[in-house]
């Protein structure tokens, strides 16, 4: 790490970071060129662009993941070349990325220890995680393994792992994806003390509303280039949208669902855990018809994950009739029977269960799709690269062609054209964990119209996600998981943000039984 003194005008602070003329080139894409960014001492500072913009290109070059081609960086006023994330962390910079840093098989204080000083024991770590998970409202057992996590408690992990550095400059690159609205709300309180006593953040997020809340400073990137910097708090979320991909997104049209047959029908399924950390389901009950679109909300770790893993099929333990599909019993069947019934899958991790990362697009279409498969097993790569090129069309996905990597696109991208696959297969039933995760806000739209025209076309749709917001936007009823449990669903129109919360505590029986004593009330009050 070489640096030189220049020291800042009497009197006053030197910009915590400034970048001059960063540029990054790939083979296939210009990720960062001529970008320049300032970051001022305890400014809670946005990056805004739409899912390749080169966002997260900029964010690794700051962290020291990446080498740029060309352009300077200047920390705490002085000149400095971040060559890996170890001299970063040195600085004083800390960040979490949004796809997580984590290796499965050990635990979660293992983890942490690995990026701080070896002087402490491991013990010790696991205190401070403790510490600080209480202080920030961001509960985790570090004794856990990270395989038995779920997305939102790995989430934590980084968030947790970050703020024990005690950085100077804290990236976060979307943190608030898989987060409830209450956790939301205390990481907000976390961010915005850590910007009074002068940590300076650089904050990614595509829900404009987080950033005219939090931000005090927003620079817009479109192309790898920036477009222009403006205060978010004189902004709305149509002008940031305007900045951002030069346009307002589509309004949804979620018009009366026209209810079918049932599809998805789950019967008393109760489930023993298959880990220690895991969650038991315990008698859950729910069912999704064709022409609708049913939500599941709840803080993550509460079973979710479990239940995916049974209604997909990598959990057959289930007995027969427990989960039916199109009317037939499914709860012993994988996940390729399940397919041939109608089922189409998306998981909430993009990279290792929705996509093999070290393979292009087009063969990452045989994981879930056989069109192209023609007699003795023979592939018709042609048919398969036609079919992800057309997917890259319909769903703007930004890539080298059907046959760049999959891990060669940033994390958006990738949830277009996972979420592209399954809905083009045609599926009469469609289950999606997490559909807009990481993706900006006019592919968001786009995704959720796409859900709501396989809706209206006779799909049914289950959705898990813990954005009441989308929820709100796609469901015609919703259910909230608690503690392996369901709540009894509830139509979309008696759902609102503090009703859910309370159930997502599992606080939805005595409320139920209250509505219930309403309703009587006021048909006795009628008759």
């Amino acid at each position: 790490m070489n640096a030189s003194a220049s020291p800042p005008p009497a009197g006053q602070a030197p910009p915590r970071l400034q970048l001059s003329g960063i540029t990054k080139r790939y083979p296939a894409v210009v990720a960062n060129s001529g970008v320049s960014l300032t970051v001022q001492p305890g400014e809670i500072h946005a990056v805004l662009g739409e899912n390749g913009a080169g966002k997260s290109t900029l964010m690794k070059i700051i962290y020291g993941a990446v080498r740029p081609d060309e352009g300077s960086v200047q920390f705490d006023g002085r000149a400095v070349q971040v060559r890996n994330p170890q001299e970063a962390r040195h600085l004083g910079i800390a960040m979490v990325f949004q796809h997580f840093s984590l290796f499965d098989t050990l635990t979660v204080a293992e983890n942490v220890w690995l990026g701080l000083d070896k002087s402490l024991t491991l013990a010790e770590v696991a205190r401070r995680i403790t510490a600080k998970a209480a202080d920030y409202g961001l509960d985790i057992d570090p004794e856990r393994p990270v395989h038995t996590l779920s997305v939102g408690e790995m989430q934590r992990v980084e968030i947790i792992r970050a703020l024990l550095t005690e950085p100077r400059l804290l990236i976060l690159d979307e943190p608030t994806s898989v987060l409830t609205p209450q956790a939301v709300e205390r990481l907000f309180v976390v961010l915005r003390k850590l910007a009074h006593e002068g940590c300076s953040i650089l904050y990614i997020s595509h829900k404009l509303h987080e950033i005219r809340s939090l931000c005090t400073a927003c620079t817009v990137m479109r192309g790898g280039k920036v477009t222009g910097v403006c205060d978010p708090r004189e902004e709305s979320n149509a002008s940031l949208s305007r900045l951002m991909i030069g346009a307002e997104p589509p309004a949804l049209e979620h018009r009366a669902a026209q209810r079918g047959a049932v599809v998805l029908r789950v019967d008393h399924l109760s489930l023993v855990r298959t880990d220690p950390f895991g969650v038991d389901l315990i008698d859950l009950q729910l069912q999704v018809q064709a022409g609708e679109v049913v939500g599941i909300a709840g803080v993550s770790g509460n079973g979710q994950k479990e239940l995916l893993y049974a209604l997909s099929g990598e959990d057959p333990r289930a007995a027969p009739a427990m989960v039916q599909v199109a009317g037939q019993d499914a709860g012993h069947l994988g996940p390729r029977q399940r397919r041939a019934l109608g089922l189409h899958f998306v998981p909430e991790e993009r990279l290792g269960r929705g996509a093999v990362p070290s393979i292009g697009l087009a063969h990452n279409l045989l994981l879930t799709r056989s069109d192209a498969v023609r007699s003795l097993g023979w592939i018709d790569v042609g048919a398969l690269r036609a079919q992800a090129q057309q997917i890259i069309a319909r769903f703007g996905v930004k890539a080298g062609g059907p046959d760049a990597l999959a891990q060669s696109l940033s994390g958006g991208n990738l949830q277009k054209f996972i979420v592209g696959r399954e809905i083009s297969a045609g599926p009469s039933l469609l289950i999606v964990s997490q559909p807009t995760w990481g993706v900006d806000v006019g592919a968001a739209q786009q995704i959720r119209g796409e859900i709501l025209a396989l809706r209206d076309a006779g799909c049914a749709v289950l959705v898990l996600s813990e954005e009441l917001d989308e929820l709100f936007d796609l469901c015609d009823r919703l259910y909230v998981m608690a503690k392996g449990r369901l709540s009894p669903s509830v139509d979309r129109a008696d759902a609102t943000a503090p009703r859910i919360g309370e159930w997502m505590s599992g606080l939805w029986h005595a409320d139920v039984q209250q509505h219930l004593a309403q309703t009587a009330e006021a048909g006795h009050a009628e008759a």
